[in-house]
C-alpha cells in the first residue's frame, strides 16, 4: 500500500477517483473498524464492517471539502467511519421500538405514525423523520438511566412479559410501570428541550 500525504489523498480521491487510492482507503478503514468493533459484534464481523466501510466511504467522499489538514487524512477518515458504524449500531439497537411507544402521552393516546405504514414518503420528508429518530435514539442513550434503558429494551423491544422483567430486575410490577412512565416523561421533556416540540408535535411529523 502506497504511503500518501494529505494532499495526495485529496487529489487522488477527487473526480476522477483513483481506484488504487480508494481501495487503499477502504482497506485502512476496514482494518480500523474490525479492531474497534471486535468486542461489540459477536457474529458476521467481516460482513458488517464491510457494510459500514461502504457507507463511510460515501460520506468521506462527500465531506472531503471539510477536511482542514489538522491531522492525517486517514485519521480523519477513520473517525468518520467509526461515527458511521456506532450510529448504525445504535439505530439497530433501538429500531424495533416505535416512536409512538417512546413518546406516548400519559393518557395513552394511540395512533401509528404514517412512516411505519406508508412506503411513499418523499426523500425530504424521510430525511427529516430520520433526523428526528436519530435524535430520539441519542436521547435514549444519553438521558435515561441504565435501568430505564434495560426496562425499555426488555418490554418495548424484546416483548418480555412485565412480570418476568420485574423478576429479573429485582423489582415489582408497579415499580416497573413507574420506571417506564418516568423514562417516557424524561424523554418527552428532553425532546421538548432539544426541539421545542411537544410529543404530539413530534408524532405529527410522521403523519401525512
Amino acid at each position: 500500500m502506497a504511503r500518501r500525504t494529505n494532499e495526495e489523498w485529496l487529489e487522488q480521491l477527487e473526480e476522477p477517483i483513483d481506484p488504487d487510492a480508494l481501495e487503499d482507503l477502504r482497506a485502512i478503514l476496514l482494518r480500523g473498524l474490525r479492531a474497534s468493533l471486535s468486542n461489540r459484534i459477536n457474529t458476521d464481523l467481516d460482513a458488517i464492517t464491510e457494510d459500514f466501510v461502504q457507507d463511510a466511504l460515501l460520506k468521506i467522499l462527500k465531506s472531503m471539502h471539510t477536511f482542514r489538514g489538522e491531522s492525517r487524512f486517514t485519521t480523519w477518515a477513520q473517525k468518520i467511519a467509526i461515527h458511521v458504524a456506532y450510529t448504525e449500531l445504535r439505530r439497530r439497537r433501538w429500531k424495533d421500538i416505535s416512536l409512538q411507544e417512546i413518546v406516548e402521552t400519559p393518557e395513552g393516546e394511540e395512533y401509528t405514525p404514517a412512516i411505519l405504514t406508508d412506503p411513499s414518503t418523499s426523500p425530504e420528508r424521510e430525511a427529516s423523520q430520520n433526523d428526528m429518530l436519530e435524535l430520539v435514539y441519542n436521547l435514549i442513550e444519553s438521558e435515561l438511566t441504565e435501568r430505564q434503558r434495560t426496562a425499555m429494551i426488555a418490554i418495548l423491544q424484546g416483548g418480555m412479559p412485565i412480570d418476568e422483567v420485574a423478576r429479573k430486575m429485582d423489582t415489582n410490577r408497579n415499580a416497573l410501570y413507574k420506571l417506564i412512565h418516568d423514562a417516557r416523561k424524561r424523554l418527552q421533556q428532553s425532546l421538548y428541550d432539544s426541539t421545542g416540540l411537544s410529543a404530539q408535535e413530534v408524532l405529527a411529523m410522521f403523519e401525512q
